[in-house]
């Protein structure tokens, strides 16, 4: 697969945001572990706690802000686009979260947005045994990145992000 595409928007103020090249590292390791996806172009959105609140709520039905929202494009058949959909990342709740989990906060990004572009791939986690196969989806991906096992405490299963 060609390299993926990555549309990176800014709206938010936050010092320690990845830059472009990692966010195509991260999406090019799940899309090569599904070479059978031909679109490789994402938007991935960076916004404050206030718009991912209210995606949240009008997206989701639920009044919280959010670590990542995803978001599938569904182009009509005959109409061969390559954009896969959009991620929304809220980097306050990122950090927040990796401190909380005292894990590295650019390891807790990669996380972030592998989960999310599972996510635009169609994987879940509302069943357990969906949520089983996309967590270790998840494990095995951020090892090829040589990131550990981000579900490694078990106290943190239970903190799934929220795409």
């Amino acid at each position: 697969m060609s390299a993926p595409v990555v549309d990176c928007q800014v709206a938010v103020d936050f010092a320690a945001l990845p830059d472009e090249a990692s966010l195509a590292r991260w999406i090019g390791c799940v899309l090569d572990a599904h070479p059978e996806e031909a679109r490789n172009e994402i938007t991935v959105r960076f916004v404050d706690e206030t718009e991912s609140r209210e995606l949240n709520r009008d997206y989701r039905g639920k009044d919280s802000s959010t670590n990542v929202l995803s978001f599938p494009f569904e182009a009509p058949p005959e109409v061969p686009i390559p954009l896969l959909g959009d991620l929304v990342i809220s980097p306050h709740v990122v950090e927040r979260e990796s401190e909380d989990q005292q894990k590295a906060l650019i390891d807790h990004f990669a996380h972030m947005v592998v989960h999310g572009t599972l996510h635009l791939l169609g994987y879940d986690h509302i069943e357990e045994d969906e949520a089983e196969r996309m967590e270790q989806m998840e494990r095995d991906l951020l090892a090829t990145l040589g990131i550990a096992d981000p579900y490694i405490d078990s106290s943190i299963e239970d903190e799934r992000p929220h795409a």
